[in-house]
């Protein structure tokens, strides 16, 4: 049988296909396979122990049957298993893979003509309709035995106990029996002949641990957390907090640059040009003569603290991130250790870093492609990397990674995988979509987003969507971080407690990713006149806080965190299903698991200053139920339960109270779905 193992042609627009030419091509095509982040190259996201759906629409001429396996290995495993793939019809099939181990995972789709399986659906067909069918177990055995003649090793010894049966089957009725024998279709298939064998293009999947998908972020900086405004907090001050930190349902704990501070152009209180004595300086202005970005800020504490504060986090179910700033102060050792690494201007001095109008006279950036940098600091910067990794550092949050390489981060992601495959990567890059996209292929696991800028009914459904669409879904993962150090959201400024309430239930509700920089919890939000900069900034001086200030919402936080962690519905930013609520101000959408087993409604109020009201459709038709079912709901901040009565019901959200509703839906006793 002729076979083929290509399903593209090296024909150009240009060229005439020739007689030889369309011989060699495949007569079975392959399309539109998902998920699909870019071949093999850009892998698409999945998570250990859950499935992947890979899905293709695969077609050929004519009424023959088609067979259509999913091929797989595990890099750098040399086997490739299989698995058969589900036809769905209108030529889609579809197949379930669930890794199992963190790391890349190959997959192929390989289709062919099954010969047999034609065979035996005409077969039945007309033993069926009383036809005969004395030719057609001639042309089976046929089959059979041509089958077993060209069978692959590991098959020999299955087809010859089917030919051993087929020889031993006596008259026409055992032939028949033995041929239509569901065992038969299944032996001929997997190992019977492959007509028109075609087998799409390697793709791939980069599968993480669920941390990647599934996570809580809490910022904070080190060094205020203290009494004093005179004493510089320490590692061993952040460890008292752990405990608070867990209990509110927090898993990761991140810390901007803990690196030793330059002196030269430090900035002072807000973002002033001019430091006063004291002044801590920006920890974004990386590198003093007590080193760099493998060294720590000797007021924060030793190693040997960092690392007791890493065990200790991991006790209280956290982990350490740590954020990954390439900039150097004009101390930074590298810059007298490799001048090369750095641009120089015409007069000597070194080029700082500018985003005019702004200026960062305190913050140098190296130059990637200086020829005295390659392959010296991709190598340094590497290995800054795998020094923390070697910590017990498990995630870094990467300062500006749009304004780096694009190969550096796919070499240097890989490359650190190797040896630590749980490492997670957040990118924190706000900036045009193409970018973000192409930042969570190359590797980075989650993202920053433009949720933060995100505040109408219109902006919040149609982005939410967005996300849970090709190509975004399988490239990108969203970390809806509702602040930052840098960015203290307009919204914030003059809506008080509820809307921050707001801002916390769209963002644990709208993705399995969400994270807050500390303050958010006690609703701090003073800005820079017009700016959505904090005023006091905690970047350039020591910040002291009540975590348990009167109108603080710990106690909310804290339970979206526990419904988040008892819903899988919740657990991840897809699943997002947008339903009618006849209100502007009312955002009112569905997660759900596939099986319909975890059902969350959420409706959230954008009004943080008046009541809301609207009427709202309860899905019953995800159910399959009429418009005239019951459901039970149950209200998950508080626990209280009732029965539903029909498709229209109506909602009443008052921002002095609660602004949003989170209700877990589920079919009444006995309802047959």
């Amino acid at each position: 049988m002729n076979t083929t193992a290509s399903s593209t042609s090296d024909l150009t627009a240009e060229q005439t296909l020739s007689l030889a030419q369309a011989l060699e091509m495949p007569r079975i095509a392959i399309e539109s396979i998902t998920p699909d982040a870019g071949g093999e190259r850009f892998a698409a996201k999945a998570v250990v122990h859950q499935p992947s759906t890979i899905s293709a629409v695969v077609f050929s001429d004519g009424h023959d049957q088609l067979a259509v396996d999913l091929v797989w290995r595990r890099f750098p495993d040399a086997h490739w298993q299989r698995t058969p793939m589900e036809e769905l019809g209108n030529d889609h099939w579809s197949a379930g893979l669930t890794p199992h181990l963190a790391g890349r995972v190959l997959f192929a789709i390989e289709a062919w003509i099954d010969l047999y399986g034609t065979f035996h659906y005409e077969l039945q067909k007309k033993h069926q309709a009383g036809v005969s069918v004395e030719l057609e177990l001639q042309e089976g055995a046929t089959l059979i035995r041509d089958s077993a003649a060209q069978a692959a090793a590991q098959h020999v010894e299955r087809m010859n106990e089917l030919v051993a049966a087929l020889d031993a089957s006596a008259g026409r009725d055992q032939l028949l029996a033995l041929m239509l024998d569901p065992g038969t279709v299944t032996t001929m298939r997997s190992a019977g002949l492959r007509a028109h064998l075609t087998r799409s293009p390697v793709q791939a999947l980069e599968v993480e641990r669920e941390l990647a998908q599934f996570a809580s972020w809490y910022e904070l900086f080190p060094r205020s957390v203290t009494d004093d405004p005179q004493r510089h907090g320490t590692f061993a001050d952040v460890t008292q907090r752990l405990p608070e930190i867990s209990q509110m349902g927090f898993d990761v704990l991140y810390f901007p640059p803990i690196h030793p501070i330059g002196r030269t152009h430090r900035k002072g209180r807000n973002n002033s040009l001019v430091a006063e004595a004291g002044d801590p300086g920006s920890p974004y202005a990386i590198g003093s003569e007590e080193g760099g970005h493998d060294a720590i800020h000797p007021e924060l504490g030793s190693l040997d603290d960092f690392l007791d504060l890493v065990g200790k986090a991991r006790e209280h179910g956290l982990e350490i991130a740590l954020d990954f700033a390439i900039q150097c102060s004009p101390d930074h050792p590298w810059i007298t250790q490799h001048p090369g690494w750095f641009s120089w201007r015409p007069d000597g001095s070194i080029r700082h870093a500018e985003n005019p109008p702004k200026k960062y006279e305190d913050i140098v950036n190296v130059d990637f492609y200086a020829e005295d940098a390659i392959p010296d600091l991709w190598l340094a910067l590497r290995d800054v990397v795998k020094g923390w990794a070697e910590h017990g550092v498990t995630l870094f949050r990467v300062d500006n990674p749009h304004t780096k390489p694009l190969p550096f981060w796919e070499w240097l992601i890989a490359d650190i995988r190797r040896d630590y495959p749980d490492t997670i990567f957040l990118a924190e890059a706000f900036t045009r979509p193409a970018m973000m996209a192409r930042l969570g292929k190359l590797g980075f696991s989650q993202s920053y987003t433009y949720f933060t800028w995100r505040n109408t009914k219109d902006e919040l459904q149609s982005y939410f969507a967005e996300l849970n669409e090709s190509p975004w879904r399988d490239c990108y993962r969203p970390n809806f971080f509702v602040n930052t150090p840098d960015i203290n959201p307009r919204f914030l400024h003059e809506s008080g407690r509820a809307g921050f309430l707001i801002r916390a239930a769209l963002a644990t509700m709208g993705s399995g990713l969400w994270g807050m920089y500390s303050g958010f919890e006690i609703a701090e939000a003073a800005p820079v006149p017009n700016k959505e900069e904090y005023l006091d900034s905690e970047k350039y001086q020591l910040r002291l806080r009540d975590y348990q200030a009167p109108g603080n919402i710990v106690a909310e936080i804290t339970r979206l965190n526990l419904i988040r962690r008892q819903n899988p519905a919740l657990q991840t930013h897809l699943g997002f299903q947008a339903y009618n609520a006849w209100n502007d101000n009312i955002l009112y959408f569905g997660k759900r698991t596939e099986d319909l087993s975890n059902f969350i409604l959420v409706a959230i109020s954008l009004d943080p200053y008046q009541p809301q009201e609207a009427h709202f459709d309860l899905p019953l038709w995800e159910f399959g139920l009429p418009d005239d079912a019951s459901m039970h709901g149950e209200d998950l901040m508080n626990g209280h339960t009732w029965i539903w009565h029909g498709k229209t019901q109506w909602m009443r959200i008052d921002p002095a109270h609660q602004p949003f509703g989170i209700w877990r839906l589920r079919t009444v006793e006995g309802t047959q779905l």
